[in-house]
């Protein structure tokens, strides 16, 4: 299923960037180009798309290349009845794009799903990568006896009715993770922009999928994915990186940070005490402010 309906607003002139789009692996993979120079390469997660990096893009196309793909179902991209919503393909999808596009020295700016997907490319890629800024994410796989958040929904038969209608859960369960107090007419528009992209559950087989491919256990059909772009990580070891957290976010709590000392023991933390899951939304300005002092240096 296309997203013509979508394919040219720009929610009240907030999205003012001309769409682009690659066929990949069957089907029409939108993404942002902005700019030129080196290229920043902007990943989002669940259940947003390419709005969610619109500071960023006018901000950064000043002096880069700035590229935003809506992952398979997101955004103004496709979303394909016949396509499996796993992290294989989504990385699968992304490394194609990037590659058609010739993208090298690329800074790799990942949050929420958007972690595994970019690792997933940055990890067989390691030749195109200069810089990495990570953002509320995390690499690995679940233990089998953790509970995770939404299996409440599919043990009682809500989970369809909730992922399926994403003008309930955008304003209901999204924004009650923002931290940044908005004002009505500002609620307004990002429920427009952020709902946009599902008129009807068939349109929401994206958002759907992504809590179902949390890997859990190894027994999981992404967990073999999940855990080999983990074992891979320190291929990238010697890139320039940062990691920018907004502190109160309960998807991934502070203690993730711990988790990524670990991999990478010298990277440089920038933790954002007023900002929770969706740091874009909540501090796009100091977020902005730090990515560019990162490049500049």
């Amino acid at each position: 299923m296309r997203r013509d309906f979508i394919r040219d607003e720009t929610f009240n002139g907030t999205f003012p960037f001309k769409p682009h789009f690659k066929k990949i692996n069957g089907f029409n993979m939108h993404y942002v180009d902005e700019g030129n120079g080196e290229p920043i390469v902007l990943l989002h997660g669940e259940p947003t798309w390419g709005y969610l990096y619109r500071k960023f893009i006018t901000h950064f196309s000043n002096t880069n290349r700035v590229i935003v793909p809506d992952h398979m179902g997101f955004g103004k991209s496709d979303v394909p009845e016949d396509k499996r919503y796993v992290l294989k393909e989504h990385v699968d999808n992304l490394t194609k794009l990037l590659l058609e596009l010739e993208l090298e020295n690329i800074t790799l700016v990942m949050q929420d799903w958007g972690g595994p997907i970019g690792f997933g490319f940055a990890t067989e890629h390691p030749d195109r990568i200069k810089r990495l800024v990570i953002m509320n994410t995390s690499v690995g796989v679940a233990k089998e006896n953790r509970r995770l958040w939404f299996e409440s929904m599919v043990e009682n038969g809500t989970y369809e009715q909730l992922m399926g209608n994403m003008k309930l859960f955008i304003p209901q369960i999204m924004f009650g993770f923002f931290e940044k107090k908005i004002s009505r007419e500002e609620k307004k528009l990002l429920k427009k922009a952020y709902v946009a992209p599902f008129p009807n559950k068939k349109y929401c087989l994206g958002a759907k999928a992504f809590p179902l491919d949390i890997p859990k256990g190894k027994n999981h059909p992404s967990s073999e994915i999940m855990q080999k772009i983990r074992d891979r990580l320190n291929l990238l070891k010697d890139k320039q990186k940062i990691l920018i957290w907004g502190m109160k976010d309960r998807i991934f709590p502070p203690k993730i940070i711990n988790v990524w000392l670990k991999i990478y023991p010298n990277i440089e933390i920038h933790r954002i005490n007023d900002a929770s899951h969706f740091l874009q939304e909540d501090a796009p300005e100091e977020v902005i402010s730090i990515i560019t002092n990162f490049i500049k240096k």
